[in-house]
C-alpha cells in the first residue's frame, strides 16, 4: 500500500469518526477479541523493522500498529541498500497483503495463527477527548509531536478503549520507559530471544574410572550413559576425568559415544611461524575448526581468547593444503563503530574495509610475519662466508622469495610487499562487506563472520544462507560487548544463531574464557 493509499484511508476514517460522534455514537471499533486470556500488543516501528515477520509471531493475541509507524516505514522505505530499507518495504508488501482494502483498515483482520490485527488511528488527538491517562501523557511528555510521543499516546487510547491488557512493544529501551512512566505496560521484542538460562559451563565434566579412562586412552573412544547428562547435545565438547586426577578431552559423536580429539601438534599458515594451542577450550576450537565435516561453528569468547587468530590460521593451513576442500579464505565483519565514526572512508572496497579488519591484518602478519624467524638455538651464531655461499645456491624457499621481492621493492624506492598481502592480491584471501553479499553462493570458501554479535538474527539467517555446499562457515564474537542498540546479549545474531543451530550434525559451538593475549588483557578483560 502506498504512503497516499494510506493517507485517504487515514483522512476517511478521520470523516467517519467525526460523523458517528456528531450523532452520539461511539467511534468505529477494530475487531479486538476480548478474553480473560487474551492482551492486545501494540508494535513499535523498531520491531516490524527487526523482524518483519513479527505480525505473525504473537500466537492468538491481538496486534495493533499505530499510524505513526506507517509513516516511519514510509521514509524508511527509501533506503535501498540498507537492511533497514528492505524490512520496511517488506512489512508494506505484507501489509497490502492483510489489509487489501480501506474496510479492512477500519475494522481489522483476522490472523491466521488465530489473533487479529488492526490499525489504530487515535482520535484523542484529532477531537480532543480527554482520558486520565492521556492528561498524565501530556503533562509527562508535553511534545506530541514526536513520533514516539505519539505512538505511546495511540497504544494509551488502546488501553482506555479495550478491556483485554494492552501491552507497547518496542526496542527502544527510552521508549518503554517513558511509556511505564506514564502507566502503561512495556516490554521488549521477546520472540528472538535466547532462554535466560543459556548461560552455562564451556564444557561438560564426565568422571570415569581408572580401568574406564585406561580404555578409552588405548581405544580412542568410549561409549557414555547420555541420559545421565540431559544437556549433552551431538558435537558438545566433553573433559573425561578420572578417579586418579588425569583428563582428556573428547566430543560427543551422538548414540553414546565419546571420541578422542585429532588434532595437530602445530598448525601454521604457508611461509608462516607455527601456532600450538595454549589451554582446553582452544584445543576444542581447532579440533572442530580441522574437522571437514562440520560445516558452522559459532564461538563465544571476550577479548585475547584467541578466537582471530586461530580461525585464521587452521583455515590458512587448509586452504594451501594439497586437495583441500577450499578454493579460499573469505573474512567479512559488520560495520559498526565504537563511539563517534569519522565519516565515509576513501579508497576501494578493501581500502575502506581495512579499518574494520584491521585485527586480521595483525593475525596474518603474527602468523606469517615479514622478518624470517630464527630458532632459538641458532639465533646467536654466526653463518660462515662458505656456508653463505652453500645456502644461496641451494633451492630457494618461499621466505627467501619474499625477502628477494622486499629487497628488490625497496631498491626500485617501492614500499616493500608484506607476505600475507601476497595472499590477498592473489584471491586466496578475500575481504567480504556484508552489504554487498545479498544474492551470492559462496562455494568452496572457509568463511569467518568476525563480532556476528553485532548482527540481528536476520542478518546472520542471510549470511549462512549465502553459504553453498563446500564451505565452511565460523562466527565469531563476544555477546557481552554489543554496540548495535537494536540488539542485546540474548537476542544478537550469534547467540541466536548457537541456539537454534545446536545439536545439528553439521554443527559445532565452543566458548574461549581463558585470556592468552598477555596478563595485561586478561586482567583488563576481567576486572573492567
Amino acid at each position: 500500500m502506498s504512503c497516499g493509499q494510506i493517507k485517504k484511508c487515514v483522512h476517511r476514517y478521520l470523516q467517519l469518526i467525526h460523523m458517528e460522534q456528531t450523532r452520539g455514537a461511539t467511534a468505529l471499533r477494530p475487531r479486538i477479541k476480548v478474553s480473560t486470556k487474551v492482551k492486545t500488543f501494540v508494535l513499535d516501528t523498531n520491531v516490524l523493522l527487526h523482524d518483519p515477520q513479527s505480525i505473525f509471531k504473537f500466537q492468538d493475541n491481538n496486534l495493533a500498529i499505530p499510524v505513526e509507524v506507517l509513516e516511519e516505514l514510509d521514509k524508511i522505505k527509501t533506503e535501498q541498500e540498507s537492511e533497514r530499507g528492505r524490512n520496511a518495504r517488506r512489512v508494506h508488501r505484507i501489509l497490502q497483503e492483510l489489509l487489501p482494502d480501506s474496510r479492512s483498515m477500519h475494522e481489522g483482520v483476522e490472523l491466521p495463527n488465530g489473533g487479529t490485527l488492526s490499525i489504530i488511528i487515535n482520535p484523542y488527538l484529532e477531537s480532543g477527548r480527554r482520558c486520565t491517562a492521556m492528561e498524565r501523557l501530556k503533562l509527562i511528555l508535553p511534545d506530541l509531536t514526536k513520533i514516539d510521543n505519539r505512538i505511546i499516546a495511540a497504544a494509551i487510547f488502546v488501553q482506555d478503549q479495550y478491556p483485554p491488557p494492552t501491552i507497547l512493544v518496542t526496542k527502544d529501551v527510552n521508549v518503554q520507559l517513558k511509556a511505564r512512566a506514564v502507566g502503561l505496560e512495556s516490554e521488549d521484542y521477546l520472540n528472538d530471544k535466547v532462554p535466560e538460562e543459556m548461560e552455562e559451563a564451556s564444557y561438560l565434566e564426565i568422571p570415569l574410572s581408572v580401568y574406564e579412562f585406561q580404555r578409552f586412552s588405548s581405544e580412542g573412544q568410549f561409549t557414555i550413559k547420555a541420559e545421565d547428562y540431559p544437556g549433552l547435545q551431538l558435537n558438545d565438547y566433553v573433559l573425561l576425568r578420572a578417579d586418579h586426577g588425569k583428563a582428556m578431552p573428547a566430543r560427543y559423536y551422538g548414540d553414546n559415544v565419546v571420541r578422542r580429539l585429532k588434532i595437530p601438534e602445530f598448525v601454521k599458515a604457508p611461509g608462516g611461524i607455527p601456532i600450538r594451542v595454549r589451554n582446553l577450550e582452544q584445543q576444542f576450537f581447532m579440533d572442530c575448526l580441522l574437522d571437514e565435516d562440520i560445516q558452522m561453528i559459532t564461538c563465544f569468547g571476550k577479548a585475547g581468547t584467541g578466537k582471530t587468530l586461530l580461525s585464521t590460521v587452521c583455515a590458512l593451513s587448509q586452504i594451501c593444503s594439497e586437495g583441500s576442500l577450499y578454493d579460499g579464505l573469505s573474512i567479512a565483519r559488520p560495520v559498526i563503530a565504537l563511539g563517534k565514526d569519522i565519516g565515509f572512508l576513501p579508497g576501494t572496497l578493501e581500502e575502506k574495509m581495512r579499518p574494520w579488519l584491521q585485527p586480521y591484518h595483525d593475525a596474518l602478519e603474527v602468523l606469517i610475519p615479514s622478518k624470517p624467524q630464527k630458532e632459538p638455538q641458532f639465533a646467536s651464531k654466526k653463518v660462515s662466508k662458505k656456508k653463505s655461499k652453500g645456502f644461496s645456491q641451494s633451492a630457494p624457499s618461499v621466505s627467501s622469495h619474499s625477502q628477494r621481492d622486499a629487497a628488490s621493492h625497496s631498491h626500485a624506492g617501492v614500499p616493500a610487499i608484506k607476505p600475507y598481502e601476497r595472499l590477498l592480491k592473489s584471491g586466496l584471501v578475500e575481504i567480504e562487506a556484508l552489504c554487498f553479499i545479498r544474492g551470492r553462493s559462496i562455494a568452496r570458501r572457509f568463511f569467518i563472520l568476525d563480532e556476528a554479535q553485532q548482527l540481528t538474527p536476520h542478518e546472520v539467517k542471510t549470511v549462512i544462507t549465502r553459504i553453498s555446499e563446500g564451505s565452511k562457515i565460523v562466527l565469531i564474537g563476544d555477546p557481552s560487548q554489543i554496540d548495535n542498540p537494536y540488539v542485546d546479549s540474548r537476542s544478537n545474531g550469534l547467540v541466536y544463531c548457537y541456539n537454534r543451530m545446536r545439536g545439528q550434525a553439521i554443527s559445532a559451538h565452543v566458548k574461549l574464557t581463558k585470556g592468552e593475549r598477555s596478563k595485561l588483557a586478561e586482567l583488563a578483560a576481567d576486572l573492567l
